[in-house]
């Protein structure tokens, strides 16, 4: 099946049409308009250092629905002790700037560039990007961002300082999904670390049906503002100072 090459309108092709091909276009730009309108149709970018722009829509894909998350005891047991200080949109750049230093680190290589943390800053400016940040004290010990659009949520990367504040983040975020009525997280590509948390795999088909619905949902976008989260989503609530980073 051919790879398309984006012109320059921000378009793409239809997944569908890409038959087994889990990359669907080359080219284009990350700006907003077009990576919003890549996830309204079920792509996202990833590539490397000196590739072009490298478009995807995986099949299958794996999703984490908020009424199937799956908690490990020893897990929900961190999660009551209030351990940590759980935060929304406090610190974006610095949950992004931290998850492509860690995959650096660890894979002599990260998908996370700079004009990607740029790109996503700018999302996160324009409302569609969100982060969680998972605090000990003054420090960030975890945290995980993605992009919300309609119901949907695409989650992009996460990581973590101290043992499992990465795990704490991405069920705490999925609490917080459901609590707003998210349909789903997109958690893109299978891993036995997701699997556990009650992530399953679809057909692209599937995917992108279930997308269409989480978009076309009469309720609309909902309004996820910045601030400190409370204990039913996970941790304790915090009086500490404002740690937002520059975003200039």
């Amino acid at each position: 099946m051919p790879v398309y090459w984006l012109p320059q309108n921000p378009v793409f092709p239809d997944p569908r049409e890409s038959g087994a091909e889990d990359l669907v276009a080359v080219g284009g730009d990350l700006g907003s308009r077009r990576l919003v309108q890549a996830y309204r149709q079920g792509i996202f970018p990833w590539y490397e250092r000196g590739s072009p722009i490298l478009w995807w829509s995986p099949d299958p894909r794996l999703v984490l629905e908020p009424d199937r998350l799956h908690v490990p005891r020893r897990l929900e047991r961190l999660l009551r002790r209030g351990s940590y200080t759980l935060s929304l949109d406090l610190d974006f750049k610095g949950v992004i700037t931290s998850c492509a230093s860690v995959h650096l680190r660890r894979a002599q290589g990260t998908w996370i560039l700079p004009e990607m943390i740029a790109a996503y800053c700018r999302l996160h400016e324009q409302g569609c990007a969100h982060s969680l940040e998972v605090w000990r004290g003054e420090n960030l010990a975890g945290g995980i961002y993605g992009v919300a659009l309609g119901r949907a949520f695409f989650g992009e990367s996460m990581f973590h300082r101290e043992t499992n504040a990465s795990k704490v983040a991405l069920v705490s975020l999925v609490r917080l999904l459901g609590r707003h009525g998210f349909h789903f997280m997109d958690c893109q590509q299978t891993t036995r670390h997701l699997l556990q948390f009650g992530a399953r795999e679809v057909r692209r088909d599937t995917f992108l049906a279930m997308l269409d619905r989480a978009l076309a949902d009469p309720r609309g976008e909902p309004d996820l503002r910045p601030g400190y989260l409370d204990s039913e989503v996970g941790g304790r609530r915090s009086e500490v100072g404002d740690r937002r980073s520059d975003q200039e």
